[in-house]
């Protein structure tokens, strides 16, 4: 059967037809004039790889291990709040694939469905996203839930202590609650298919809520632009001690701060510019991703994301430091384009991709990617950085 999207692109396209444009830019926008988004793309794009020959590649096998955990392959998802912004039951859709294909859903502490239901559809197969929210009872809580529900991994966000400014969002007028105007109407009415689907949805399941907000006992309100300055170094010498699963920090760039996270024993460390939504003058995150591996050494887990459009920028990413990449808009692009169908393709598409391009690069397993093959100048400049870490 063929597929219906047969790109991240094309499904881009799709989705910004399909769906409203207040919701389209909220996860299509970013920060400031928006250019660290096209550059973290741009930034992958530019890698070169070193094609081999004569090698039999004719089976190939895209698992890996992460963490303590065998995955089906070497991306997941990455964490997004209010992802049923984008079409109703988003994150249901993405656990059904996590547990169909055995790869890490992130889920975020805004998800549109409870970690607990979200870790119950992906069959275990999710991590658990943590804020710093302003509520201390409230983070302890979901802290708790997280535990009980079986999750082994918990993500700590640490890159939002305050909130970058989103033009697009401003101009649309964008707030959660969702305020109702007559640009909001008329954009919700010029987008039949989605408006119907979130009518229908919330017969069921009420309006896109950011559920373990609402299903919190300490009755804590989510606010979009709140502080998450708790997110000090104290606070996660805290979580290290009372979280005895595996601790990931994400949205580190920095190579002294990533230092400091491997020494107060992190399990992983997550380099990410937020996919350029909150400094637009940070660097690439493939940029941070190089100097980070130079800077912990060669055995320290770093998961990647930012830009990831394609299997080919899987393995560049793999290629140049990552033990693991996660996707972001590639997903809620599928996702706005056609539904959970949507959704299958585009991860169809990254996959056989990546299976395509290890192959192309004389390599049958995740495992065997490495430096060695990026092109020269790629190759020297990662090289050179690992023999003076």
């Amino acid at each position: 059967m063929s597929k219906s999207l047969l790109s991240v692109q094309e499904a881009r396209i799709r989705a910004k037809k399909r769906i409203p444009q207040m919701m389209f830019d909220f996860v299509d926008g970013a920060s400031g004039d928006e250019s660290l988004c096209g550059l973290n793309s741009r930034a992958l794009d530019e890698i070169r790889l070193m094609p081999r020959v004569l090698v039999d590649v004719a089976e190939r096998n895209l698992s890996c291990r992460i963490l303590g955990q065998e995955t089906g392959l070497p991306f997941g998802i990455a964490p997004m709040g209010m992802c049923s912004l984008s079409w109703p039951g988003a994150d249901r859709y993405m656990a059904r694939e996590a547990a169909a294909r055995r790869f890490p859903l992130c889920v975020s502490t805004a998800s549109s469905a409870t970690l607990e239901q979200i870790i119950e559809d992906a069959e275990g197969h999710a991590w658990f996203q943590l804020y710093a929210d302003q509520s201390g009872d409230f983070v302890d809580e979901l802290i708790e839930r997280a535990k009980v529900s079986g999750y082994e991994v918990l993500i700590l966000t640490v890159d939002v202590p305050i909130p970058s400014v989103r033009t697009r969002d401003l101009r649309n007028g964008f707030t959660f609650p969702m305020q109702w105007g007559p640009r909001q109407i008329w954009d919700f009415a010029t987008h039949p298919l989605w408006s119907l689907a979130t009518v229908a949805n919330s017969f069921a399941a009420g309006m896109p809520r950011p559920m373990n907000y609402v299903t919190s006992s300490f009755g804590t309100k989510f606010v979009r632009n709140a502080s998450r300055g708790r997110a000090n170094w104290s606070f996660l010498e805290m979580l290290r001690d009372r979280w005895l699963g595996k601790l990931v920090v994400k949205g580190v760039q920095c190579p002294q701060d990533a230092l400091q996270i491997k020494a107060m024993g992190a399990d992983a460390i997550y380099v990410s510019n937020h996919g350029g939504r909150q400094l637009n003058a940070a660097p690439t995150t493939i940029e941070s991703l190089v100097a980070i591996r130079k800077a912990v050494g060669s055995t320290m887990p770093l998961i990647f994301d930012g830009g990831i459009r394609s299997g080919e920028h899987v393995i560049k990413a793999l290629a140049s430091g990552a033990n693991f990449a996660m996707l972001g808009r590639g997903a809620m692009y599928g996702i706005g384009a056609a539904g959970a169908s949507g959704l299958s393709d585009i991860l169809d598409v990254i996959s056989s991709e990546a299976s395509s391009v290890m192959g192309l690069i004389g390599h049958k397993s995740v495992t065997e990617i490495s430096a060695a093959n990026l092109a020269a100048t790629h190759h020297n400049n990662l090289s050179k950085g690992l023999d003076d870490a």
